[in-house]
Order: C-alpha cells, then sequence, then structure tokens
C-alpha cells in the first residue's frame, strides 16, 4: 500500500473508529452505574471524550497495522471500562447486561451508519459524496466486527462476561481463570485467522441486515 492511499484510510477509517470504541466503553460505564457500581463514573470513564477511552496498543498501532497488511480485517479494542461487580446490586445477573450494553451501542451505531450511506446513495455527486459513503461503510464495518467481536464467549471479553453469567458458579469460576490469558488466544486466533472463520457467518448475517435496509432507500 502506498503512502497516499494509507494517509486516505486513515482519514476514512479514524471517525468511526472512534465512535464505536467511545460510545462502546462510555456503555459500559452507564450500565455498570445504572446497577449499582460508581467505579467507572467516578473515574471520568462515563463520557464522550475519546482519549479517556483509549488504548495505545488496541486502538491506535494494531489498527494501524491492519490497514498495513494486506487482506487483513480492522481489529482492536479499546481501555476497558473498570467495573467492580461485587457493588452491582446482583452481581451475577447485572454482569451480563453491563456486558451486553457495549456490543449493544456498536448494533445502534450500525444501524445509524446504515441510515447514513442509505440516504448518501443518491446524493448528488460532489467532491464529499464518495469519501463521505466510503465512512459510512467504515462504520458499518467497524460497528459489525467490533459488535461480533466482543460477543465471543472468552473472558475477558463481553461474550466472556456473558457466559460467565449465565453459568452455575463453579462452573463460572472455571471460565473466568481463563480470563488472564484471553488476549493472547484471541491475538493467537486473529494471526492465524482462525478468528476470521469464527466471526465471519455472523458477520453475514449482519451484512445481510444492512443489505436489506438499503434497499429501503433504493
Amino acid at each position: 500500500m502506498d503512502i497516499s492511499s494509507f494517509i486516505q484510510n486513515i482519514c476514512i477509517y479514524a471517525l468511526p473508529v472512534l465512535f464505536a470504541i467511545t460510545l462502546h466503553e462510555a456503555a459500559h460505564a452507564y450500565a455498570a452505574r445504572h446497577f449499582g457500581d460508581p467505579t467507572a463514573y467516578l473515574m471520568g470513564r462515563m463520557t464522550l471524550n475519546p482519549i479517556k477511552h483509549i488504548d495505545p496498543l488496541g486502538t491506535i498501532a494494531l489498527p494501524l497495522l491492519c490497514l498495513l497488511l494486506p487482506g487483513s480485517f480492522l481489529f482492536g479494542w479499546a481501555k476497558p471500562v473498570p467495573v467492580n461487580f461485587g457493588d452491582l446490586r446482583n452481581p451475577k445477573k447485572d454482569m451480563r447486561w453491563v456486558a451486553l450494553a457495549g456490543p449493544a451501542a456498536n448494533l445502534i451505531m450500525m444501524l445509524l451508519w446504515t441510515v447514513v450511506l442509505g440516504l448518501l446513495l443518491h446524493a448528488a455527486e460532489g467532491d464529499f459524496a464518495y469519501p463521505l459513503r466510503q465512512m459510512a461503510q467504515a462504520g458499518v464495518q467497524i460497528n459489525i466486527v467490533l459488535m461480533i467481536l466482543n460477543l465471543i464467549p472468552i473472558p475477558p471479553l463481553d461474550g466472556g462476561r456473558v457466559l460467565i453469567s449465565l453459568l452455575p458458579v463453579n462452573a463460572a469460576r472455571q471460565v473466568a481463570r481463563i480470563e488472564p490469558y484471553g488476549m493472547i488466544v484471541l491475538l493467537v486466533l486473529m494471526f492465524t485467522k482462525v478468528l476470521f472463520f469464527i466471526m465471519a457467518p455472523f458477520m453475514g448475517v449482519f451484512y445481510l441486515l444492512v443489505n436489506n435496509i438499503l434497499r429501503l432507500f433504493a
């Protein structure tokens, strides 16, 4: 990839990525406070300021590497929102709603970017129409990937938290022990491309939904 194409990709993806990670983490923080844990709120993480949620490796370095590598899909993460599950009013039950808040935010953003894309499909051609369509397409893609990625049932991903909340206590403790190694497992799955094959069928379902919505704008 030449430098001009790389810079163009950064310009297209930067805003959708920042929106995706910021609202995802802010949703976790809001849900945690709603269910009784103010930790994230008190630490200033219940905010739409993206700087508060940026992880240098997961939010900057890894996505840039993905844009550089041919054939890879955009991958990354934000700084996790601190949640003291013991402070939740019903820790085992409320944990799943706090975990699901982030992917739910990505689902809503995916739908909003789809509507924006639909409106732009018939916009008059001009200096901004094409790059804005590309940005909307990037917004759809990023939020689908981030939502599905986070729902994989490996701690500390949101899907892992949901799994722990649904399992009996003893089984939940066994799954929770995976958490220190969860990101290593995820990176291995990514670089061996196994992660893509796990996510691809679910991504296909949501792309089908997006295409059906876009038909309404035809």
